[in-house]
């Protein structure tokens, strides 16, 4: 990537949120196979999050015997899933939610995230799946002031990539019903 990447993460929509996050240093440059197990998980990860945060549209006039039965095995699923990420990752094995904003091109993160060096692999644990991180390769390309960092983000691959945009903007759309809903 280039050094216009701080560019264009700046004109895109980013998510700006508290995140089950934590990052390792990375030797640099990564090995062409491990980037693509990286892509593979992360493709997987984010698939998860996508079919765990989907949720079926409320119909208020179509609450018949076959409605109630999906919905009473919707919530049996949403439990089962709970019970397994709770015994996948315990609460307590997360690391600290940390604030940080990120797209598809990079993340500006604390100071407590960035590692020694340059190169970085960002964790992000999601809520609906803590057990199945995001993995991250980075590098940073801009300090500030406070501490923070911009690291961008590199050998995503165009699916990750594309799906990372999609997570963005649910995300983004789950913000902006929410303060709808707490101003109305």
């Amino acid at each position: 990537m280039t050094a216009s990447t701080w560019d264009e993460f700046g004109q895109r929509l980013v998510c700006e949120d508290d995140w089950h996050a934590e990052s390792r240093p990375l030797a640099w440059p990564m090995p062409e196979p491990l980037l693509q197990r990286l892509a593979e998980r992360n493709t997987a990860a984010l698939g998860t999050v996508a079919a765990l945060e989907e949720r079926r549209a409320e119909s208020v006039d179509d609450e018949g015997p076959v409605m109630q039965e999906l919905a009473r095995l919707d919530a049996k699923l949403n439990a089962l899933i709970d019970m397994v990420n709770r015994i996948a990752l315990p609460a307590d094995a997360l690391p600290p939610r940390r604030g940080l904003r990120f797209n598809a091109i990079g993340a500006v993160l604390p100071p407590a995230l960035l590692p020694p060096g340059e190169a970085l692999l960002l964790r992000l644990h999601f809520d609906v799946c803590p057990g199945a991180p995001l993995e991250l390769p980075a590098r940073i390309e801009r300090r500030f002031d406070d501490g923070s960092a911009y690291a961008a983000f590199h050998g995503l691959g165009d699916g990750v990539a594309a799906s990372l945009e999609r997570f963005v903007f649910r995300h983004h759309r789950r913000k902006v019903a929410g303060a709808r809903q707490a101003a109305g």
